[in-house]
């Protein structure tokens, strides 16, 4: 991939996650990928890996953490406001009119069936992001080997077993990390 480029601007940045939020539904990660790594060059893949990891672990919303990361990095907490405000500023206000909407008419199969089939499409979305991002492993320091079989015991645990989440999150989780650990010491 050819070198990364910055936003001009701060109004740059809040049209970019404004578009970003539009785009997605259910969840904005799999656009997030697209619009910032392949449509606008503001990162490299391993770049977005390494700050999608990074907001994983911070309290919130993985894209809002996402989008406070970017915006900061380049402007400062005026960039950092910019990017939130476009992540947020017009889904807000098409979810709060769609409440209104949906209140009225929630008992209309058609409508639980449309809820059910963009919930679909959202896990959909978020698969090919993850197929699109594990050619980073190669490059990760763990190495491939040990993502994958971190990743398929969560999975296992998840899907499969029907662990509860916070049981496989206060198990695992705190084994990936000894795992990390003890590959990346001195």
């Amino acid at each position: 991939m050819s070198e990364t480029i910055a936003p001009r601007s701060s109004t740059e940045l809040f049209l970019a996650f404004n578009r970003l939020a539009l785009q997605g539904f259910g969840g904005v990660l799999a656009v997030a990928q697209v619009e910032l790594v392949e449509r606008r060059r503001w990162l490299t893949r391993e770049e977005f890996v390494e700050l999608l990891s990074a907001s994983q672990v911070l309290p919130g919303p993985n894209i809002v953490n996402l989008s406070l990361m970017l915006g900061d990095r380049w402007f400062g907490w005026r960039g950092a406001i910019a990017a939130l405000g476009g992540l947020i500023v017009v889904p807000l206000a098409i979810v709060m009119a769609l409440t209104l909407v949906y209140e009225r008419f929630s008992s209309v199969p058609a409508v639980a069936g449309a809820l059910r089939g963009m919930g679909a499409v959202a896990a959909g979305l978020v698969m090919v992001t993850a197929f699109k991002l594990v050619g980073t492993l190669r490059k990760n320091r763990l190495g491939p080997g040990w993502c994958l079989a971190v990743a398929a015991a969560i999975f296992g645990a998840i899907a499969l077993a029907r662990l509860p989440l916070a049981g496989v999150i206060g198990t695992l989780g705190p084994a990936a990390c000894a795992l990390a650990w003890w590959k990346l010491r001195p």
